[in-house]
């Protein structure tokens, strides 16, 4: 009984570092996925560098293409895109 009381504290550890740190992680891991997932044509993009440009081109292999400024484009990894400022709304069939 004493050998289970000894734990009691290590398990009480472990939960609470499972709500506060691993759970909001996976959270806003998922929640990154499904943004990246999500990107179109025309949405505006921040990277992780700071570069701000618009979507001109999504890629199937993992890369869009992304304008900086008019004739520039560069190929970015979807992965790097940190937020998308401004969405495009889906055209209408």
């Amino acid at each position: 009984m004493e050998a289970i009381g000894q734990f009691i504290p290590l398990i009480l550890i472990f939960a609470i570092m499972y709500f506060l740190l691993i759970r909001p992680q996976q959270k806003k891991l998922k929640e990154h996925k499904a943004m990246v997932e999500g990107l179109r044509r025309g949405d505006q993009v921040v990277t992780q560098g700071g570069l701000i440009g618009k979507v001109t081109k999504v890629k199937d292999d993992d890369e869009i293409e992304v304008e900086l400024a008019q004739g520039v484009k560069v190929r970015v990894v979807k992965s790097t895109v940190a937020q998308v400022l401004n969405k495009t709304e889906p055209a209408e069939s």
